[in-house]
């Protein structure tokens, strides 16, 4: 565990700082009735077309997930959705695909269900205690580089608009192990202290773009 945490905090020496924009929560209106081709192009959205036009394909239907697609390369993706009104494409590597995912596809099959969030995350956590859901055992990748991305903001206690990114497991780590006294800002962890418990890393290629971009429509 130790050497796999070195490896992410290693990877996240590469994070530059970011601006999240605010909008509108109202913005979000993905669930089970969103055509399923609009899912499936949400979901693609997620990764390099390379990665993600040979991933396995989920859709969100009336009874949780379902496969809209059988992949080559290991990888999964789909919109997942922490909260009921968020929005999140993601693409799973084949590490991620074997343990963390399950639990997402069992969140959605719970929420069909009618069952309360807190109910849904009482299972999930008894399921990681008894090995009925696994941590990563491996440094891999959850790539989130869509346009598209709605995430909840704990500190905002909002839904924003968040620039893509990458994200890399870090089983149970928690913001003292990045040297922070309570909570880490950069890089910044989803979920601390639990088995699926991710960093997040935002490209600084993306912020060149963006400047270059600019630059030269000044200079035309």
């Amino acid at each position: 565990m130790l050497n796999f945490r070195r490896s992410a905090i290693l990877l996240l020496s590469l994070a530059v700082a970011t601006v999240a924009q605010e909008q509108p929560a109202q913005q979000v209106r993905f669930d089970a009735s969103t055509p399923r081709q609009r899912q499936i192009e949400l979901a693609e959205t997620a990764a390099p077309a390379e990665v993600s036009s040979r991933a396995t394909i989920y859709v969100l239907g009336p009874k949780g997930y379902e496969k809209a697609r059988e992949g080559r390369n290991g990888f999964s993706c789909l919109v997942n959705r922490q909260l009921v009104n968020t929005q999140e494409p993601e693409c799973y590597d084949p590490e991620g695909s074997r343990t963390t995912l399950l639990a997402h596809l069992r969140i959605e099959e719970l929420r069909s269900q009618g069952k309360s969030e807190e109910a849904i995350q009482a299972e999930i956590d008894a399921g990681y205690k008894s090995g009925k859901f696994l941590a990563p055992s491996k440094p891999g990748i959850v790539y989130m580089m869509s346009d598209e991305n709605w995430v909840f903001d704990p500190d905002a206690k909002k839904i924003i608009h968040f620039p893509g990114h990458l994200m890399f497991y870090a089983p149970y780590m928690t913001a003292k192990d990045l040297g922070y006294e309570k909570n880490a800002s950069l890089p910044y962890l989803v979920h601390p202290g639990n088995a699926d418990t991710l960093m997040i890393v935002v490209p600084q290629s993306r912020a060149k773009d963006t400047t270059n971009k600019t630059h030269s429509q000044h200079k035309d």
